[in-house]
């Protein structure tokens, strides 16, 4: 009987391997099983994250999965914090809480008291010459002697009828927050009144479009807060602006 099924088995085992794909012709050997290595896998780094090992769970009917992994910032951005001064630094100011025609103020002064920069920023646009003659139109030269300055936090700011512009403040250079740029001053279109002409805008073209740069938000409650120490900032209010208006004053 061990005889028969040891038999059986071999014919079993002849018909399978003329059956399952085998081209081996009779009387010769089978063909050899290869076995490959699978190819080997790897995980790109990154600097700025660590790779969390993949943790193997267990599914309620009992079958293993695996978490994706997770990726940990190695480091996050600072936050950074935009410091405001008043643009006046005097004992004895005020300001108005509209202006004609367009959103901008008047910060009033006694001539000579320093203008400074609103926050830490580049200079963009500087007036050294007063070119404005009584009785012309509505023009860049209105402001008389002036500085524009793009501001760490995206907005550009600017003040008018300086009697003068501080020695070294030209286009390009940097300044901070409390830095004098001039002095208030009448020159312009200032109506023969010592004070700051004062703007908010995006920066838009940058330089040249005047329209824009003499103001297109109220600055009161900006100025209020500055002048008490506060913070507040302009810019959700300034970008609003330029969505609604596309740079169009």
């Amino acid at each position: 009987m061990p005889l028969l099924r040891t038999l059986s088995g071999l014919t079993v085992l002849a018909v399978c391997l003329a059956g399952c794909g085998g081209t081996a012709g009779p009387g010769s050997a089978g063909p050899t099983p290869q076995f490959v290595d699978p190819p080997a896998t790897t995980t790109a780094t990154t600097p700025a994250a660590a790779q969390v090992p993949v943790t193997p769970t267990t599914s309620a009917g009992g079958l293993a999965r695996t978490r994706p992994p997770v990726t940990t910032p190695s480091r996050l951005p600072k936050k950074v914090t935009v410091k405001y001064a008043f643009p006046v630094k005097a004992s004895n100011v005020d300001w108005h809480t509209t202006h004609s025609k367009y959103k901008a103020t008047d910060i009033f002064a006694d001539c000579g008291q320093p203008v400074v920069a609103t926050t830490g920023g580049v200079v963009l646009e500087v007036s050294l010459t007063d070119k404005y003659k009584k009785g012309s139109p509505d023009g860049p030269n209105n402001g008389g002697l002036s500085v524009s300055l793009l501001g760490d936090d995206g907005v550009r700011y600017y003040g008018s009828h300086l009697s003068k512009v501080q020695t070294g403040i030209k286009k390009g250079v940097r300044v901070k927050a409390g830095q004098q740029l001039g002095k208030v001053g009448r020159t312009g279109n200032a109506n023969n009144v010592c004070h700051l002409h004062y703007g908010i805008s995006p920066p838009c073209a940058k330089v040249g479009d005047w329209k824009v740069r003499r103001g297109v938000v109220w600055p009161y409650s900006y100025l209020a807060s500055w002048r008490k120490g506060g913070t507040k900032s302009p810019v959700a209010e300034v970008a609003a602006w330029k969505r609604s208006h596309n740079c169009k004053a």
